[in-house]
């Protein structure tokens, strides 16, 4: 049997035409001084002549980062290196998805039209995207991913108290729990962390790429950082230190802070810094699934 292509129509339930057999995806960039990257369509193609975002039809098993990334290099010549993705928002049409993947971009970063898809790419203040031709579907959820635009999302997990929630011998193996734990946390950096797990409030349609920050003490302050998960080790007081961590955090305010722990104490003390708690038996449901 022939494979199936991505690059063709899908017929809705909504009674429209949508781009891409295994959904599509697009990047939304943004860089505090020159505003959001736009798109504008070239006339030959599906709502030509319209603005909205660098994007196209996933490839089989392609995950909506890459795609986004992919078509960002294809369309404007943006490498993946220059930008960081931060969040996700799905349109679900139930036999289609559209993605828009939020990242924020390096301020060094230049943009230009790549290939005939495209007939210009333009940095938009924010303000002023409203007033061009928008695709109908960026216009419909522009005001909603404008509400998240370079935000970030910091998970501050007390490792001490994580581990201790798990009936697997922890205690004789700190370090080793520990690192364990670490591990487990890149699954998250990488794939992400649904809305509905975290609790932000944006709504089920989105998703993290969470900055991950492992605060460990005692035996286990030996931890060493990798990709996607950052070691902040407690010299004496783990509970000070993971305050101090999500204090810093909120020095953005604009951020979400999430800090994953059971102490009924250090969850008053977090919350009255404006972040928000998760309990350790949510996360491992999710490092676990």
């Amino acid at each position: 049997m022939t494979p199936m292509t991505a690059n063709r129509f899908v017929r809705c339930s909504c009674g429209r035409q949508h781009w891409g057999t295994y959904g599509a995806a697009g990047l939304l960039l943004c860089d505090p001084r020159r505003g959001v990257l736009l798109q504008r369509r070239a006339w030959w193609v599906h709502n030509g002549r319209t603005w909205a975002l660098p994007g196209g039809a996933l490839e089989a098993r392609e995950s909506v980062r890459d795609a986004a990334a992919r078509e960002a290099w294809e369309e404007a010549a943006i490498p993946s290196s220059a930008f960081q993705a931060r969040s996700a928002s799905v349109l679900d049409h139930g036999v289609w998805r559209y993605t828009t993947v939020l990242g924020v971009a390096d301020s060094a970063v230049q943009a230009q039209v790549a290939n005939a898809e495209s007939a210009e790419m333009r940095w938009v203040p924010l303000d002023e995207v409203a007033g061009l031709e928008l695709h109908r579907d960026f216009a419909a959820a522009w005001p909603g991913l404008r509400e998240q635009l370079g935000r970030e999302l910091v998970l501050v997990v007390d490792a001490a108290n994580v581990m201790g929630s798990r009936p697997d011998g922890w205690w004789r193996d700190r370090h080793g729990a520990a690192e364990r734990l670490r591990d487990q946390l890149t699954g998250p950096a990488a794939r992400g962390l649904r809305d509905d797990v975290v609790g932000l409030g944006t709504g089920s349609t989105w998703s993290w790429w969470p900055r991950v920050v492992l605060v460990v003490e005692g035996k286990a302050r030996g931890v060493e950082p990798v990709p996607g998960v950052e070691v902040v080790p407690a010299e004496t007081d783990g509970d000070s230190k993971i305050v101090e961590v999500a204090a810093a955090a909120r020095q953005r305010p604009d951020d979400h802070v999430v800090v994953v722990t059971a102490d009924r104490e250090l969850r008053g003390r977090v919350a009255d810094l404006g972040a928000r708690v998760l309990g350790p038996g949510a996360l491992l449901r999710e490092l676990n699934g």
